[in-house]
């Protein structure tokens, strides 16, 4: 028998026993097999396809500016109504009401609860003051539902999600003077800036929700014209620090800004909407019929609809849903609770009722 052969090295550790292909760190070991971590995201797809999700979108605007249609035109069918029946004339409410309508969608297999909430009645009276009291009451109203949800001992699987996950803001294009469009009569016509009342109100509101600006009916304006009116409202909004969506202090992967940079140099979008369909060189399109033509909504070329529409569902929804709850809830949430530790509010259920600032605030 051979003697056996004894190493004069020493025993290994367990740590040395097991074979790491990768340094530890930030971008973690490196795979020498397949796990199948991938498989996650399938897991994800078939559960949202068997749960579905919610989408809760608010419009707000003066009236005859083409929200209802525009939302039509943005989900393809008929998601929002208008106040009045067709042939009767729309009566202009003495007060902003708000107007929910829920519908489930369904496309290829994925369904999505759609909540489009109207404001019938903003900005078309003469004393406007405070008329966006009932609007932020409203957007409040639903994270205190969502709160007082949250904060139950026994609390549902899914807690209904009624809070508003983006306002599309549509401003309206007022020229100071002129004859008419594109300088009528030799009068040159100089674009306006944003009303007041439009500063004041995206300025409350950009603080508790995410706002979309648009400029309604774009195809009223030259593109000489869109592009001056839409620096004016940029520089408005920088002069007057109102942060509209894609907010640049969220943005966090260097892709993601980049990208959302590119989304902000065309903020406001110049939007048309049509919900009817015409012959175009032998297609079907959407778009309004004029004198001159037909204005494709779908044409890069001819409006920005195309930009809302990937911002608003192609690109950014979950975005969207994302920012609402870990920034825009989570301030609500963080100053009720604040409130509910002083002794004065407290009510039996740990949150002031409503008699007490519940959803007033």
């Amino acid at each position: 028998m051979e003697p056996e052969e004894h190493s004069m090295e020493p025993p290994a550790t367990p740590e040395e026993e097991m074979p790491l292909t990768a340094a530890p760190g930030p971008a973690g070991c490196q795979l020498f097999g397949y796990v199948g971590i991938e498989a996650v995201l399938d897991q994800m797809k078939v559960k949202t396809m068997k749960m579905g999700f919610e989408f809760n979108i608010m419009v707000v605007g003066q009236s005859g500016l083409g929200k209802s249609t525009m939302v039509n035109t943005l989900f393809k069918s008929k998601v929002s109504r208008k106040a009045s029946q067709p042939g009767q004339e729309e009566r202009i409410p003495k007060t902003v009401q708000l107007q929910s309508v829920t519908h489930v969608i369904e496309e290829k297999g994925v369904k999505m609860k759609l909540t489009v909430t109207d404001t019938p009645g903003f900005g078309d009276q003469i004393n406007n003051e405070n008329c966006w009291d009932p609007i932020i009451k409203y957007i409040n109203e639903q994270y205190e539902r969502y709160l007082r949800e949250e904060i139950l001992i026994t609390r549902k699987r899914k807690i209904p999600d009624t809070r508003v996950h983006g306002c599309v803001y549509f401003v309206m294009v007022v020229p100071p003077w002129g004859g008419g469009h594109g300088g009528h009569a030799g009068v040159m016509v100089v674009l306006g800036r944003l009303r007041p009342l439009d500063l004041e109100f995206m300025r409350r509101l950009s603080k508790i929700v995410n706002v979309v600006p648009v400029i309604a009916k774009a195809d009223t304006l030259t593109l000489e014209e869109r592009a001056e009116f839409k620096q004016r409202i940029q520089e408005d909004l920088k002069t007057h620090a109102i942060s509209v969506y894609p907010q640049e202090d969220f943005d966090q992967d260097p892709d993601d800004r980049a990208l959302n940079d590119r989304i902000r140099e065309k903020i406001p979008f110049a939007v048309v909407g049509a919900d009817q369909e015409h012959q175009v060189n032998g297609k079907r399109v959407l778009g309004r019929k004029t004198k001159w033509g037909i204005i494709e909504v779908e044409n890069p070329a001819h409006c920005e609809f195309p930009l809302l529409q990937d911002l608003l569902i192609r690109s950014h929804l979950q975005d969207l849903k994302d920012i609402t709850h870990n920034v825009h809830y989570e301030s609500y949430r963080v100053r009720r609770l604040n409130e509910s530790n002083r002794p004065e509010l407290s009510s039996p259920n740990g949150l002031p009722g409503k008699g007490e600032g519940g959803s007033d605030l």
